[in-house]
């Protein structure tokens, strides 16, 4: 399991909430709750953590590091 900070913030407007990852760029999400709207950011970390499909040429390969 790993851990993630993530911001909410009310629309104070609407009653909605907007959350965001700070680590991962572009990662937002929202909802009607602050509940839903962790939920949904749960969701969206995930989907952009899987990997993508790389199609490399016949002189490039893949390695793996760790930090």
């Amino acid at each position: 399991m790993t851990k993630w900070r993530v911001i909410l913030e009310p629309d104070l407007q609407t009653g909605e909430w907007a959350v965001y990852c700070p680590e991962l760029p572009g990662c937002t999400s929202c909802g009607d709750t602050e509940e839903e709207a962790l939920n949904n950011i749960k969701e969206a970390i995930e989907l952009y953590l899987q990997p993508d499909d790389i199609k490399l040429s016949d002189h490039s390969y893949i390695r793996e590091v760790v930090l």
